[in-house]
């Protein structure tokens, strides 16, 4: 069935605009044609976990699983942030079923230790929301650039890990959240870990973004036989801590027209929880709508781009061989 919000003359020129669709008002239009059943669902017997989980999209994703009576987790590197959100998460939902875990999802290490040692045998629901923009570079604990590390090997590999507990699920679903910065950005690994360049925060977010659509499609074929779903989502201009800290200009102009975090949460929300969603993978949604992955022709990857990328991550996410120690001679 058609969405009538995008099928009318007005409304593909608004969005075509980028900036009446991206921002709030882009929501609101939208939204008027939301199913507001999608939602009205009870997520009792989910088990949900979201990476970034302590503020911003990630914490009002948390919230909202939580207020569905999901059993969620929240994935916090800090912890005194975490046990910030998890407070506040239980005492808004009054809900027992909060729970929090500390790992750095740029930290593969840290990523298997968790993996390890989490408890429940089955995953219903796992969200990549965890992300960074650093103003200089950084390296993770295993020395990858640091947005490389947070937003494409560290999902990757944690969905990997957690592959065999999303398979016991009868409606398992991976979310990746992304961002409308991908649309400037082609795949290109040319000095992805920024050795040789001079190193542009911006610019490395929205090219590690434009990797997570294509790591999402990926995912969905290699796990299209066993019932997970995968997809990725781009949340729109949202007003969010991480944006007021890393893009402080573009806060202080756009402030007025940005979508409140809650707002570019919904489609994240409808993904991991509506019925209407279910058996839907290897897309890119927006305001709970399929959308294209490019908007710009010279963006389009070619299949050996695709494959490069497989090939980096599957290498960049292997454990590390220790070198056996020689015996001493008697």
């Amino acid at each position: 069935m058609k969405n009538p919000a995008r099928s009318s003359p007005v409304s593909r020129l608004l969005d075509s605009s980028i900036y009446f669709s991206f921002d709030r008002s882009g929501f609101r239009r939208h939204a008027q044609h939301f199913v507001e059943a999608d939602l009205d669902v009870d997520l009792g017997d989910r088990v949900c976990l979201v990476t970034g989980a302590n503020s911003g999209i990630g914490f009002e994703t948390a919230l909202a699983l939580a207020e569905r009576r999901a059993s969620v987790w929240l994935l916090c590197r800090s912890t005194e942030r975490g046990k910030a959100a998890l407070a506040d998460i239980r005492r808004r939902t009054r809900s027992r079923r909060v729970h929090l875990a500390l790992v750095d999802v740029s930290d593969l290490d840290a990523i298997r230790r968790f993996a390890d040692q989490f408890g429940p045998r089955r995953i219903d629901v796992l969200i990549h929301n965890a992300g960074v923009l650093p103003a200089e570079r950084v390296e993770s604990a295993q020395g990858h650039e640091m947005t490389l590390a947070t937003h494409v090997l560290g999902p990757n590999l944690l969905t990997r890990l957690l592959a065999p507990r999303l398979r016991r699920s009868d409606d398992a679903r991976v979310v990746f959240v992304t961002s409308g910065g991908m649309y400037t950005q082609r795949l290109s690994l040319d000095d992805v870990e920024w050795h040789q360049r001079s190193y542009d925060g911006v610019t490395a977010y929205a090219q590690t973004k434009r990797m997570q659509v294509v790591l999402a499609e990926q995912l969905a074929q290699a796990f299209a036989r066993t019932g997970i779903s995968v997809n990725s989502m781009h949340p729109g201009w949202a007003d969010t801590p991480a944006v007021r800290t890393s893009l402080p200009r573009f806060w202080h102009f756009m402030r007025h027209r940005l979508r409140t975090a809650a707002e570019s949460a919904d489609t994240v929300v409808w993904l991991a929880a509506s019925p209407a969603a279910r058996g839907q993978s290897g897309g890119l949604w927006f305001d709970r709508a399929r959308r294209s992955t490019h908007l710009l022709p010279w963006t389009r990857e070619t299949d050996s781009d695709r494959e490069a990328l497989t090939r980096f991550v599957d290498r960049a996410t292997r454990p590390a061989q220790r070198t056996p120690r020689r015996r001493r001679a008697a």
